[in-house]
């Protein structure tokens, strides 16, 4: 098996990562009908002050994948599209890149918290971790090494197979 190493972009994905918003996907679309998923959405964050954190000066944010009531969106189709959401989603989820910091990560999740996004979801592919947020001091961990079979967000009321996240 060849090994092929990650530029110097912090923010690049790796085959996890894409791998795990594939499964992400996958599940939220079959398992859990209450909600859209999506991945790599741009929300519009223009019209929200948030010099108050160090993410520099951006107008748009992008989790590796995010869930909307499926209601809401249920009909939408081509030809028009949004390239930039201006409604927040009920779920972001950060999955870790290898050269990715988690303080990075967390205050991104801060960020998510502040714009209104009910529930976090931070994964870290090489353990099979997956940490639910409610705040960041309100969380509990999920993993198939700890015994755990799903992942519960209490918040949103979703209840996903760790399997279905995690294996191949």
């Amino acid at each position: 098996m060849t090994h092929v190493t990650e530029s110097k972009d912090t923010d690049m994905a790796s085959w996890n990562h894409g791998f795990l918003q594939g499964q992400l996907f996958m599940a939220f679309r079959t398992l859990v009908k209450e909600y859209t998923p999506n991945i790599e959405l741009s929300l519009d964050v223009s019209k929200h002050d948030l010099s108050q954190f160090a993410l520099g000066q951006t107008d748009e944010l992008r989790p590796d994948v995010c869930l909307y009531p499926a209601e809401q969106y249920r009909g939408f189709k081509k030809p028009y599209d949004i390239v930039r959401m201006s409604d927040m989603p009920h779920l972001a989820i950060e999955i870790v890149s290898p050269r990715q910091g988690i303080m990075d990560l967390k205050e991104k999740l801060e960020v998510y918290f502040h714009l209104g996004i009910k529930s976090c979801w931070l994964i870290l592919p090489e353990l099979e971790d997956v940490t639910v947020y409610q705040s960041l001091t309100n969380y509990k961990l999920f993993s198939p090494k700890h015994g755990d079979a799903e992942v519960v967000d209490d918040i949103l009321n979703i209840r996903l197979p760790l399997n279905k996240i995690f294996e191949e």
